[in-house]
C-alpha cells in the first residue's frame, strides 16, 4: 500500500516523471497477490492493486535504490544488517515525517484496520514527502 500511495503522490507532483517505486519485503513469498484488505483499502482511494505481486528484497534492488523505506524499526534494522553498504539509504518511513514509530502490517486483520493503516501511510507520505524527495535526489 505504501508503494502505491507514494507512486500516486509522485504522479500528483508532476515533476518526478520516470521515478520508480518498488515494493519488496525481507521475508516475502514471491508472486503472491495483494491481500483482499489491501486491494479494498486502495480501491477506496482509486488505486488498483489487483495486479500487484509480492517480491523479496534482493541485493540488486538495494544496489539500484536511491532510497529504501521500511515500515517498522525491526525491518529497518534487519535491512541495515543484511545490506550494510546501503545503511545510509535505509530509513523508517515515519522518519520522513519526523516521527519514530513503525506502521504495523495489517495482514489478515479487519477491513477497518486496513483502512486505518492506509490512512497512516498516506499521512506519513504526505508529511514526509519533501524529505523523501531530498533524500532520493541526494543519492543520485
Amino acid at each position: 500500500m505504501a508503494a502505491a500511495l507514494l507512486r500516486r503522490r509522485l504522479d500528483e507532483d508532476g515533476h518526478r516523471e520516470g521515478w520508480r517505486v518498488l515494493s519488496a519485503g525481507l521475508w516475502a513469498e514471491e508472486g503472491e497477490p495483494a491481500s483482499t484488505g489491501a486491494v479494498m483499502a486502495m480501491a477506496e482511494r482509486g488505486i488498483d492493486l489487483t495486479g500487484h505481486r509480492s517480491r523479496r528484497l534482493t541485493r540488486p534492488m538495494v544496489e539500484e535504490a536511491d532510497l529504501i523505506l521500511g515500515m517498522t524499526p525491526h525491518h529497518v534494522e534487519a535491512m541495515r544488517q543484511a545490506f550494510p553498504e546501503a545503511r545510509d539509504r535505509i530509513y523508517l518511513l515515519a522518519e520522513m515525517a519526523g516521527e519514530s514509530h513503525g506502521v504495523a502490517d495489517p495482514y489478515g486483520l479487519s477491513p477497518v484496520t486496513y483502512r486505518a493503516t492506509a490512512n497512516e501511510l498516506e499521512r506519513l507520505i504526505r508529511a514526509g514527502y519533501e524529505r523523501i524527495i531530498a533524500l532520493a535526489e541526494g543519492a543520485r
